[in-house]
């Protein structure tokens, strides 16, 4: 299961938008460094189920299914708010910047209204440039990696002098290993760079910045979430933050508004699905500030936007950037099941590319160790152990007993 981070500065409303996504209560208010322990949940992101497709009533174990729309599990982890310099210990900062080295790719929430400064100081609405938050956010990220491997460099620069040119890579492993970074990584861009041909020892400042520039964009990837998109100077920042950061994903969001959605859903006020593009008034008996509430996230997010952006930004991470997709375990290939008896009982979150060892593996170790062959159950076809896994397959491992 992949781990996203929610990162941004003190204010941008990264607890509101975890609450939502998780709809875990956590400490919201109006003040900076509101999260004083990052807050740890699971979220969902939605898929087709292919219940319909075979028509079956399944009856999930992991996730949920909800008229044919598989909700699966993801887990999430809110961070305390960065501020302008966090990488030398500023505020929270590398108590914080530490819990980053997990994550697989970073939700970075912005106040695209412009109503709070780097610090997280509210000012007037608009007169804060929402595009300096990701800048900054990125420096702060980028100089904490840099500045770590620097001083590891320094402190073992006698030794990387004499050891051979191939080492560098297996240093890099050795000292990157708690950021969740994969040797493979490492050694595309030591090719890409040409790095791979000169020692660690002699590379000039100008290229292990490089180096690390490229490790964040492959191993940290950001999806940039521009928040409060209802306020009134919100959508021309988000045209901006479009048009200057090209290379990302800028998704326009209200959290208030999806966290608003679910406590009246929850009340039975009205009728919605976490991430839908409309709801349905059911309590006819409810206040005057209610249905203008109502109308007003309505009007401004749901029709304008087509969602509240929050469950869109997560997927946007899992799907587009991350490029996980769906797989479907089961014991029993005539009947759907597992030995239970459950019907489509699991649903899988898998890095594209995985093979059907792998999720063998994924699925328990010792079906992984004892794997002889899967099976495609749609098609019926026995599959050898490098098969690679297709979204939304339906998938019987066969292993030795």
């Amino acid at each position: 299961m992949p781990l996203i981070g929610i990162i941004g500065k003190p204010n941008a409303g990264k607890s509101t938008f975890f609450s939502a996504l998780t709809k875990i209560n956590v400490k919201i208010a109006p003040y900076p460094f509101t999260t004083v322990e990052p807050n740890k949940g699971v979220a969902y992101v939605r898929v087709n189920c292919v219940c319909k497709e075979f028509n079956v009533k399944d009856n999930p174990k992991n996730s949920i299914c909800i008229n044919g729309i598989r909700y699966v599990p993801i887990e999430v982890i809110d961070l305390a708010g960065l501020v302008p310099d966090a990488w030398k210990g500023r505020g929270l900062g590398n108590k914080f910047l530490d819990e980053i080295r997990r994550a697989d790719v970073l939700l970075h929430i912005i106040d695209a209204s412009g109503s709070t400064d780097e610090e997280g100081r509210i000012v007037e609405i608009g007169s804060y440039d929402p595009i300096k938050d990701q800048e900054f956010i990125y420096n702060e990220i980028f100089m904490w990696i840099f500045n770590n491997i620097s001083e590891e460099i320094k402190k073992e620069i006698k030794r990387l002098d004499l050891i051979d040119i191939s080492e560098n890579i297996n240093f890099l492993e050795r000292k990157l290993s708690g950021y969740s970074i994969k040797k493979k990584y490492i050694t595309e861009i030591l090719n890409e760079t040409g790095l791979i041909n000169k020692k660690i020892s002699k590379w000039k400042e100008e290229e292990l910045k490089l180096f690390v520039n490229l490790l964040m964009k492959k191993t940290k990837p950001m999806v940039i979430v521009a928040n409060k998109i209802d306020l009134p100077t919100s959508h021309i920042n988000y045209e901006r933050l479009k048009e200057k950061f090209k290379e990302y994903y800028v998704i326009p969001a209200s959290a208030e508004a999806e966290l608003a959605l679910i406590k009246a859903s929850e009340n039975n006020i009205i009728e919605y699905l976490p991430g839908s593009n409309y709801f349905k008034i059911i309590n006819t008996n409810i206040t005057e500030k209610q249905r203008k509430a109502l109308e007003y996230i309505e009007r401004n997010v749901l029709k304008k936007y087509g969602s509240t952006g929050v469950i869109n930004a997560l997927e946007v991470a899992c799907f587009k950037v991350l490029k996980y997709i769906t797989v479907f375990p089961v014991e029993d290939q005539n009947k759907l099941t597992d030995h239970h008896g459950n019907v489509l009982p699991d649903a899988f979150l898998v890095p594209q590319g995985t093979t059907a060892k792998e999720l063998a593996y994924m699925i328990h170790t010792e079906l992984g160790e004892n794997f002889i062959y899967a099976i495609d159950v749609r098609k019926k076809q026995k599959l050898g152990e490098n098969y690679i896994l297709q979204d939304r397959d339906i998938i019987k491992i066969v292993a030795a007993k």
